[in-house]
């Protein structure tokens, strides 16, 4: 099933959240990791405390997994509304370049 998401940034967890979704930590959980990282390359800001995106899951209770493994740690107020497809009717910032932007020289040493 398709669910468009919406949630709050804990801001304070932020530079945890992007160092974890680009040093693999994320991304090796199973079964949901590298949807995880994909969904959160894919969010928007739609101002500077929220994310929306669209996701997958065939859970019975949406976002199950994604939930208990990562989101409910680093998002707040998360909500799922079932849709048939996904439009392009969310706008704002790149999430993911957003973060690269305010983290990338923190979490890689040269």
């Amino acid at each position: 099933m398709l669910y468009k998401v919406k949630a709050k940034i804990d801001k304070l967890k932020l530079k945890d959240f992007f160092t974890a979704l680009t040093d693999g930590s994320i991304d090796d959980l199973e079964p949901e990791g590298s949807y995880i990282v994909n969904a959160m390359q894919r969010a928007l800001m739609t101002d500077p405390v929220t994310l929306e995106w669209y996701q997958t899951c065939h859970c019975e209770t949406p976002l199950k997994h994604e939930r208990e493994m990562v989101y409910d740690r680093y998002l707040n107020d998360i909500e799922t509304t079932l849709v048939y497809e996904e439009k392009k009717d969310i706008k704002g910032r790149s999430f993911w370049d957003f973060l690269e932007e305010s983290f990338f020289d923190d979490s890689y040493s040269y």
